[in-house]
């Protein structure tokens, strides 16, 4: 097996090309807000749907969870079926799923509901990424990449706004109707002018492999989910993580032993590979791990309106997108062994800081910690992207894609479940003394989340429900405080690692790219510094 190198395109699809990354960037765009216009609508659907807060855990995780789960086997499909097949296939369930979202009315319903809508981005997002490997020349697609990359970090503002605006002025269930008309744009200029492609080689599915992951990474995030709520040392949350252990040791084996396996494991023998998915899962581990708290510090603890909280995390989105774009030329000057760590560093300094918010924090403070995790973040998906996608052959680009994709959203449904059990464990233990006098009910509402302790704050009314309500924002924010600094242990631990584990060198193996390439930028894109476009020797 080797890297990808340049192949023969189409002269008529080259000329294009970056009107299909259009596509594929708006086809992505829709994936990216499915994952986030929630965040701002969850103290909306808290109060509306009396939901706890695993419940909302879970309409975050259900999407991420069922999207991780089936991604193998949607990009297994897409590359022997056809790529732009699934990319329209996908876009229409996604239509479909957020139509039943947005006239449920029990908290269930939402989350049946965003499993579907998890369904379908299996399907969109490893398919933008092949199509664009397959469309793009590799010294075009570092680039392009970039551009895909940059727009996955914007889109994950545009969810908040557009989300926050819709609260404001209709119905919480007009959120998910938020991707409505991009979808219908990327269905129709997809038809005319996304070309068909597949690999040549056509291999069966492993349906045993793709039961086996999503029972194990359900199993997993379930019990990491209802552990604070049910008892870590519970019977129930033993025998789920027992679950989880056995189900993934079972996937492995399989992989291992199967005549085509949905994942080949011997990629992880690669640096390149292994190295950037971890590196990967740990980035959208923070990342979405810290949308989910910042849409309910701005919203429940500083008393922004949604929409203003959609507004206030638009920065963000900015400094990744203009970030992002450069980043190929920062590694074709210092190479992706040492912009990788750097970035990872500064995604842990962002959360260190964010560790010092307060219940009456200034928003310059916030920003103070988010402008480093978006940059951080943005100095590390391209990077990454590239190195993962340069370790499979382009027949196989879906597979490609599915383990960048299924790094980034295991990483962002891990994120959200710990981060978010560590707030609920805290907010629990720190809430105790101000709930000793409430009632068996009304504790038990006030200990299911800060939603539900100001709930029965504004109930109570008076000093004593001033004082639960001081007590419970003074809790949470003891929970963002600990979820902050363990987020930033794990990222630091993860900079540490990648600096010494990505491969350093500068040879380039004859004929891994063409000659006269290798002098437009230093072949910028193709990070040659750390033989990303080098066929691996252990794959051969």
């Amino acid at each position: 097996m080797h890297a990808t190198t340049d192949h023969e395109i189409d002269p008529a699809i080259y000329n294009r090309r970056w009107a299909i990354l259009a596509v594929l960037c708006t086809s992505l765009m829709i994936v990216i807000i499915g994952n986030t216009s929630l965040n701002v609508a969850l103290p909306t659907l808290a109060r509306e749907l009396d939901a706890s807060t695993s419940s909302l855990q879970w309409m975050v995780d259900a999407y991420s969870l069922v999207f991780a789960g089936l991604l193998f086997t949607a990009g297994t499909l897409g590359d022997r079926f056809g790529r732009k097949g699934a990319l329209q296939a996908g876009l229409g369930v996604f239509l479909l799923g957020a139509l039943v979202a947005s006239v449920a009315d029990t908290a269930a319903m939402v989350i049946g509901a965003r499993a579907i809508m998890g369904v379908a981005a299996a399907f969109v997002m490893p398919s933008t990424l092949s199509i664009l490997t397959n469309v793009f020349p590799a010294h075009e697609r570092p680039k392009a990449i970039a551009i895909w990359a940059g727009i996955s970090g914007g889109g994950a503002a545009i969810g908040p706004i557009a989300s926050g605006f819709l609260l404001e002025h209709f119905w919480w269930g007009s959120v998910f109707l938020v991707n409505l008309p991009i979808i219908v744009i990327a269905l129709v200029a997809g038809a005319f002018l996304v070309p068909s492609s597949k690999d040549p080689d056509e291999q069966p599915l492993d349906i045993p492999g793709a039961l086996l992951s999503i029972v194990g990474l359900g199993a997993l995030v379930y019990g990491i989910i209802e552990g604070p709520i049910k008892g870590w040392g519970s019977s129930q949350t033993l025998g789920t993580f027992a679950l989880a252990l056995v189900a993934l040791l079972a996937f492995g084996y399989r992989e291992l032993t199967a005549r085509h396996p949905m994942l080949d494991l011997r990629l992880f023998r690669d640096r390149r590979f292994s190295v950037a998915s971890g590196g990967m899962t740990l980035v959208f581990f923070a990342m979405f791990g810290t949308f989910f708290l910042v849409s309910q510090y701005f919203q429940l603890v500083l008393g922004y309106s949604p929409f203003k909280s959609g507004l206030l995390q638009l920065p963000m989105a900015v400094v990744m997108m203009s970030i992002a774009p450069q980043v190929p030329k920062l590694v074709a000057r210092f190479g992706a062994a040492r912009v990788v760590p750097m970035g990872l560093g500064l995604v842990a300094i962002g959360l260190a800081f964010f560790s010092q918010v307060d219940v009456d924090s200034s928003i310059w403070a916030v920003y103070l910690a988010i402008l480093p995790l978006a940059a951080g973040m943005a100095s590390t998906m391209t990077p990454l992207t590239t190195l993962i996608m340069s370790s499979v052959p382009l027949g196989k680009a879906g597979v490609g894609s599915a383990m960048n994709d299924t790094t980034r959203e295991l990483g962002g449904a891990l994120g959200v479940a710990i981060l978010g059990s560590v707030v609920t464990s805290r907010f629990t233990s720190s809430l105790g003394p101000a709930v000793t006098g409430l009632s068996g009910q009304a504790r038990t509402v006030a200990d299911s989340g800060l939603t539900g302790a100001l709930k029965v704050a504004d109930q109570l009314g008076g000093q004593q429900g001033a004082a639960l309500a001081a007590a419970a924002k003074s809790a949470f924010v003891d929970g963002i405080v600990a979820a902050s600094i363990v987020g930033a242990v794990v990222v630091i631990s993860a900079a540490v690692a990648s600096w010494f584990l990505l491969p350093r060198g500068s040879q380039v193996p004859a004929g891994a790219v063409p000659g006269d390439l290798l002098a437009e930028e230093g072949a910028a894109g193709d990070l040659v510094d750390e033989h990303v476009l080098a066929p691996s020797p252990i794959l051969d």
